[in-house]
Order: C-alpha cells, then structure tokens, then sequence
C-alpha cells in the first residue's frame, strides 16, 4: 500500500455521500504508528478463502473458548471492512485483543510487520484449530526424505499459509545424504541487488546451493566429526496462499541499512516449478493478491 501526503484517513460526510464504497476497499485508522499493523491487516483482507471463511460464519463453530478473543475481533473488523459503508475503520478492538497477549504490540511504536503477521496467523491457528488424528496420506513411493509432515492440529491457517521446505544436506567428505523437513509460513527472502531485481532473483538466490564452511559446518554422523557441507531447499509443500518477506535491511560493518532495491513480481502466473522438490511434478503457479 502507498500513502501520499494528501491522503486523508478521515474522509469527511460530504465525501462519503459522493463516492461510492466498494467491499473491501476500506481504509484502517492509524492507532498511532500503527502502519505495520494495517499494512499486515490490509494483505490479511485480500486473501478470499479467509474473507469467505470468517464472512460465512464458519469460523464459529472452530472457536477455542479460552482463546477466541483475537479471532473473534478479527472476523469483526473482516465485517466492517467487507460488509460496512465506511470508507475508513478503526481496528483498535483487533489492536486491543492482540496486545493483551503481546503487550509489545501496545507500545505506540513503529514494529516489525513480519513478526506481527506470524503473531497473528499463530493466535488465529490457537484460537481455530481442531484436533486430527496422525495419518499418512502419502504413497510408499515417495522417498521418506519428501514427505509431507502431518499435523496433528489443522485450522483454515494451517490449510491456507502452512507450506514445508526439504533441506538436503551432503557432507562434502563422506557424500553421505542426509534431510531436514520445516514448516513454514512465510518465506523469507534474500534481496540479491541494491539496484533493481525481480521476485525470481530472490527465489534463486533463496534456493541456490549453500555450502557451509568454517565455523558453519554440520556435525556429519558418519564421519563423526564436523565438516564440510552443501545445503539445498526445495519446497516438498506448496501452501495455497504463499507469503513472501523481503530483507531489505543488511548489515554492513557495524552498521545496519535498508536496501531500497526496485523488485519487479509478476501479477499473475508466478511459477514455483524450479524449486518444488523433484518426486512431486507439481506446477504451482501464483496470482498476487497483496503486497
């Protein structure tokens, strides 16, 4: 989202009556240096399969009782934005349900947006999760190395954002494979240039072989020593909806700076193909839906 200068949060009655409102293209009042939160709220908003599932009412009868505060206020400014006649509303019972279980949220500063989001998808999960019991829907074919975790606790969260990344990791003196499955729900991703990229360089750059030296090297249980070792990622779980963060900000010496690089992304039809692991032959393609 862009804010300009001339941009009014607080459109006047005279405003309203002339321009029609459209669904979900409401305004979020700022709380007080509260943009970290309305941007996180704004892309939340965009994601249909969540919009349908808390406007439905589906969302009721998934509510944990003792933790259903935040995804209860939650559907409520969901309402307000898709359903109200406003063109600009307050978030501030959202605001408030977060902060009383992350009091840093409270402070009337400037906070991380990622960190806020993995904050928020996580109460969501607590407060809509159900219990499934372990099963594996894989096939034997599949090599144990891909395969899918399964949860024991599934919510709309876990179903939409969760996806997974298989790391595999070769010791560069024994050869000896070896692999690691992570959850995750947002990747984040290198921003390879100071000047201009694309969403593509980053994916590269993410997924590129790693190889780990030095004070880095992995314990390899073969060789029973540390050693030498090459690291990839694939992602061996394609999640529905797929959340990319950019580290804009690098170190340099001792001092730390915000890379203020142009990075070009694709509208529609951004292809994850490279990098899905090799044994699924999946080719999931992407729309954006919010930045």
């Amino acid at each position: 989202a862009e804010c300009t200068d001339h941009y009014d949060p607080f459109p006047s009655k005279e405003a309203d009556e002339n321009q029609p409102h459209f669904q979900g293209v409401t305004g979020l009042r700022n709380l007080g240096n509260t943009c970290y939160m309305n941007a996180i709220l704004q892309c939340l908003c965009s994601v249909s399969p969540l919009v349908e599932y808390f406007l439905s009412g589906k969302y009721i009868t998934s509510l944990q009782k003792d933790c259903s505060e935040v995804a209860t206020a939650f559907a409520y400014l969901m309402t307000d934005m898709w359903l109200g006649d406003s063109d600009c509303v307050s978030p501030e019972l959202f605001w408030s349900a977060l902060g009383n279980l992350h009091p840093a949220f409270m402070k009337k500063r400037q906070q991380d947006a990622q960190e806020f989001l993995i904050y928020v998808l996580n109460e969501l999960h607590e407060a809509l999760k159900k219990y499934q019991r372990r099963r594996s829907y894989e096939k034997a074919s599949i090599p144990r190395c891909c395969r899918k975790m399964i949860a024991n606790e599934s919510s709309i969260i876990t179903r939409l954002f969760e996806g997974q990344i298989n790391y595999s990791i070769v010791c560069l003196k024994c050869e000896n494979c070896t692999y690691k499955n992570e959850v995750f729900t947002v990747l984040s991703l290198p921003v390879p240039s100071e000047y201009e990229c694309s969403l593509q360089d980053c994916l590269q750059c993410f997924f590129q072989q790693d190889t780990l030296t030095w004070n880095n090297q992995i314990h390899c249980s073969f060789c029973e020593t540390k050693q030498e070792t090459a690291v990839r990622a694939s992602i061996s779980k394609a999640p529905k909806i797929i959340v990319f963060h950019l580290k804009r900000f690098d170190i340099l010496g001792t001092m730390k700076r915000k890379l203020r690089t142009d990075i070009h992304y694709p509208l529609t039809n951004l292809d994850l193909t490279p990098y899905i692991c090799p044994v699924f032959r999946k080719h999931p393609k992407y729309n954006l839906c919010a930045v």
